[in-house]
């Protein structure tokens, strides 16, 4: 079953008001340049971020995306911000479970599986990340936790319109290691497997699982070309347009 790639850059923590802009224009750039392009991009910056980034693409067939957000739509919630917030200011799409949340913030399957049942409610795609440690991995855990995370952080109602998944080897972020593209596919080949026991064999076939474990120019054709890796969930590589734009051209 043919996927349309997607390449969604992750700013993370990076970037004020004049570097944001400056980034979102050159990437809007490069995507008014080539409107054939054979994948979705997106990216991703800090939520204050947000409302300049979606100005700055708006027209350019660029989607924006949030980095988190509540279960809630509204409340005390101090520091916090919502599904609704994030549609309000020009997202699409939300990123939620991203290893550093899971790491840095405690955040469990469970409240995943509520931050995208709020992010669905209020039309937005949530781009679910799951993936294990370097631990995990050496003791072969690797798919037991993959296939753990994602049944506990899909929530209801999910589907290939709605939901993307982003399995993201914790050991590979930010380190400059990268998973083989056979560990990769093995990985992706069980996400899919037990979606399809989740949301059916139809939604399962069409859901795009991306890879985002230090993707870069170098090596992104030989991971987007496996079957199974749906694209990419970029990180270092989305600060500069270049770098992350070599990448979207390998989608073909």
């Amino acid at each position: 079953m043919s996927r349309r790639p997607l390449i969604a850059g992750n700013w993370k923590m990076n970037g004020l008001k004049a570097d944001g802009i400056a980034l979102a224009d050159g990437v809007a750039a490069k995507r008014r340049a080539e409107p054939d392009l054979a994948c979705d991009v997106l990216v991703c910056p800090p939520f204050l971020l947000v409302s300049d980034v979606a100005r700055a693409v708006a027209g350019s067939g660029l989607a924006v995306g949030g980095q988190d957000c509540h279960a809630k739509t509204s409340g005390a919630h101090t520091g916090d911000t919502s599904p609704v917030m994030l549609k309000d200011a020009g997202c699409s799409h939300v990123i939620l479970g991203h290893s550093e949340r899971r790491t840095d913030h405690g955040e469990t399957d469970a409240e995943v599986k509520a931050k995208a049942a709020a992010a669905h409610a209020a039309g937005l795609v949530a781009i679910v990340c799951i993936g294990e440690t370097l631990a995990q991995r050496d003791g072969g855990e690797t798919l037991e936790v993959n296939r753990r995370q994602l049944k506990g952080s899909l929530p209801e109602g999910a589907n290939a319109d709605n939901t993307v998944i982003a399995y993201e080897p914790v050991w590979a972020i930010g380190t400059g290691r990268v998973a083989s593209p056979e560990q990769a596919q093995e990985v992706h080949a069980a996400i899919r497997a037990e979606l399809v026991k989740l949301v059916g064999e139809t939604e399962a076939g069409k859901m795009r699982i991306l890879y985002g474990g230090s993707m870069k120019p170098e090596n992104a054709a030989q991971l987007i070309a496996l079957p199974d890796v749906d694209g990419g969930l970029i990180g270092g590589a989305s600060l500069k347009v270049e770098d992350f734009w070599a990448i979207a051209r390998n989608c073909g």
